[in-house]
């Protein structure tokens, strides 16, 4: 038990260390204190300065010592409360013996080895001291973290903007881009906090000088008065005593000032400073050959006992700088010895062909729209193009790659490029200083501007200056601002090209991601029914191709492992099971607000026509239609004129079939008329009661009916 409540005792106290030291050391300034309790507090405050300069020294980036403006602080009123407590006991000394009694072992020996028997020695070696800590130490310390703080801050928006486009470029990836962006804050807080503690280090300095005169005056004063000296003896009582305490007090100053000053110089490198010195002066031999034979001259040349001194330290710095150029010869021939050895080698990969991966997307900019993507601009581009692989995430279920931004200067000023793996596929123009009014169809008035077309769905707009913005808006124009356009446009070809997106690695990074909450369906998929990568890849790409989401990972997975086996894994018989299953996403996708699905009918001759052209490729290849260009020209016609319909009312095409010729169907239109929608019975039978089906026309061949 006792063992125990010991324990719990040292717990306490190593818990609460930091506490208890900031509360003792509050009292020093109000309670007096013992003798021997000053003595350890200034040893313990010399100790303690040292330990921090070491630290310092050893610490790569300044702000790796995030706690260092937090102990200047704790130091700071450590040193003024031993200060106070040791000015204390210097004024309420009583002499005994011809001297004061109880005085400060530390504060006498500082004064006996600065000032010794001469007093005025003692003092001009204080003032020195002082000059040299307040003029030189503290306030070039001071003056650093004034400047550090202002860089760093100014500099904060070009470093997060750095990051933000090698994040959208890929450089990067997210948890990578938090990892700089912490990092760039944690210097700003660093040397932010630095500037004011800078301000702590100078204040101690001249609180410690405020407290050595006042500690001269009241001790000469009452050393008259109160102890009843004569002039002199008073004086040179009170006088040694007040230089060995402003010694004690100002020696741990300096050290933190100089410690202060050593940490905010330093660099941003990960080189402690001992290493940066040993690379910098290592470097060059023939500096200290010249610097030794400077010596060995001054040495002939002054002689009167200098050449003594001076000679030998010249010999031994030709030797070194002798001894340095001959390592750095030999580790060079070495490094050339092992450098044509690697080139000889046939395993070395620079005697391989070097690969270059292309950027899955990439957003090229003309030098004038480079505003779009400053971060003292706004910067709204990024935000926005952000927002597109978030919003992408969400709708269509893949993981769009990171978007490449950077300047083409081949391009027209106002001009931007997207590109999907290299190939160029959105093309447009915009204007910095102007807006995009769209002809939505409910313009009252019409406005004279530069005639444009909406890049991602080709309304008709105009081009109109920031300034008649009111005036597009009360004519019924949609207004639309530039890094809109750019980011709708995009959008808009993601979608269309989404299924170019997805690879192997995406379909590893969505097994992986469904695998850690529903292991066993995973595994179901690739172990039981072993349904490759591949073929999950095609599948979902036969899907996106359609843009039907595929968000739903778990059900998709689920109906491919119940069928692997019916469809003997055949990727477009796959795929319709997957859509069948996905019936109710699907239709809800182009049912309107009342849940109506307004479909167009495909007719029984068409049907038939289009099953027995149907081919199925040996090699398990996309199934198509082979029409005659006959019958190719009089499907053509008739989905044509029934999708005119369609679209006369209101409604996107949208073509209704049995589920046998679905794929077919889609597969002869898709160069033709790729906004033609195609869905099959069991889809909408799958649908349930959630829509309600609304036939407007029926897909026939006009001809035949004539």
């Amino acid at each position: 038990m006792a063992n125990e409540g010991r324990g719990n005792i040292l717990k306490f106290i190593s818990g609460n260390a930091l506490p208890v030291a900031v509360v003792l050391t509050v009292f020093l300034v109000i309670v007096p204190i013992p003798k021997f309790l000053i003595d350890l507090s200034m040893i313990l405050n010399l100790a303690f300065s040292i330990i921090i300069l070491l630290q310092v020294i050893r610490i790569p980036r300044p702000s790796d010592f995030q706690s260092f403006p937090r102990i200047v602080l704790l130091q700071t009123l450590f040193s003024l409360g031993i200060n106070i407590s040791s000015t204390r006991l210097i004024l309420t000394g009583k002499m005994q013996g011809g001297a004061l009694a109880n005085q400060s072992d530390m504060v006498k020996a500082f004064s006996r080895i600065v000032a010794g028997n001469n007093l005025v020695v003692g003092f001009v070696i204080f003032i020195v001291v002082i000059v040299v800590q307040v003029l030189v130490v503290t306030k070039g310390a001071g003056r650093v973290s004034e400047v550090q703080a202002r860089f760093s801050l100014d500099s904060m928006n070009q470093k997060m903007f750095d990051i933000d486009n090698r994040l959208q470029s890929g450089a990067i990836d997210e948890e990578q881009a938090e990892v700089l962006k912490a990092a760039i804050r944690r210097d700003i807080d660093f040397y932010s906090n630095m500037d004011g503690s800078s301000k702590f280090v100078s204040g101690n300095v001249k609180a410690g000088i405020f407290i050595t005169v006042i500690n001269l005056i009241g001790g000469f004063l009452i050393g008259i008065i109160q102890n009843k000296m004569n002039i002199t003896e008073a004086l040179n009582t009170y006088s040694t005593l007040t230089i060995g305490d402003g010694l004690t007090s100002q020696l741990p100053s300096l050290i933190i000032a100089f410690a202060t000053g050593l940490l905010i110089t330093g660099t941003k490198g990960d080189d402690t400073l001992d290493q940066q010195l040993k690379t910098e002066f290592t470097g060059d031999g023939h500096v200290y050959e010249i610097v030794g034979g400077v010596l060995i001259v001054s040495g002939l040349v002054l002689r009167g006992g200098t050449q003594y001194l001076l000679l030998p330290i010249g010999a031994l710095t030709v030797f070194i700088g002798w001894y340095m150029t001959r390592d750095k010869q030999r580790k060079e021939v070495i490094a050339r010895q092992e450098t044509a050895s690697k080139a000889n080698s046939p395993t070395n990969p620079e005697n391989e062909e070097h690969i270059v991966m292309l950027d899955p997307l990439s957003l090229e900019l003309g030098y004038a729209l480079i505003p779009l993507v400053d971060k003292e601009n706004g910067a709204e581009l990024l935000e926005r193009i952000s927002r597109i692989r978030t919003e992408a995430r969400h709708d269509i279920g893949l993981d769009i790659p990171k978007i490449r931004i950077q300047d083409n200067m081949t391009l027209q000023p106002n001009d931007y490029s997207f590109k999907i793996s290299g190939i160029e596929a959105g093309h447009s123009s915009v204007y910095v200083d102007k807006v995009m009014c769209l002809d939505t169809g409910a313009v009252t008035e019409q406005l004279d501007g530069e005639k444009t077309k909406d890049p991602a769905f080709g309304m008709d707009a105009i081009w109109l200056s920031q300034d008649r913005r009111n005036e597009a808006e009360s004519a019924g124009y949609v207004i639309v601002d530039p890094p809109t356009i750019i980011s709708t446009h995009i959008t808009e070809i993601i979608k269309n090209h989404a299924a170019e997106l997805l690879d192997r690695q995406a379909v590893s990074v969505i097994l992986n991601t469904v695998k850690k909450k529903n292991e066993v369906l995973v595994n179901e998929v690739l172990d039981t029914a072993k349904i490759s990568y591949g073929v999950i890849e095609k599948v979902l790409q036969n899907l996106l191709e359609e843009k039907v989401s595929i968000r739903n990972y778990v059900r998709i997975l689920e109906t491919m492992a119940n069928y692997a086996a019916a469809t003997r894994n055949n990727v477009w018989s796959l795929s319709e099971k997957v859509r069948e299953a996905l019936g109710l996403q699907i239709c809800m996708q182009y049912a309107d607000d009342n849940k109506k699905l307004h479909l167009m009918k495909l007719s029984q001759n068409f049907a038939e026509l289009i099953a027995e052209r149907a081919y199925y490729p040996e090699d398990g290849s996309k199934p198509y239609v082979a029409l005659d260009p006959v019958d190719g020209r009089r499907w053509i016609k008739a989905v044509s004129a029934a999708s005119a319909t369609a679209t006369k009312l209101g409604y996107q095409p949208i073509i209704i079939t049995v589920s046998a010729i679905r794929q077919l169907v889609h597969t002869s239109l898709e160069r033709e008329m790729p906004g033609v929608i195609v869905i099959s019975d069991t889809e909408l039978y799958a649908a349930g009661n959630s829509v309600i089906p609304e036939f407007i026309c029926e897909i026939t061949d006009e001809e035949e009916n004539e």
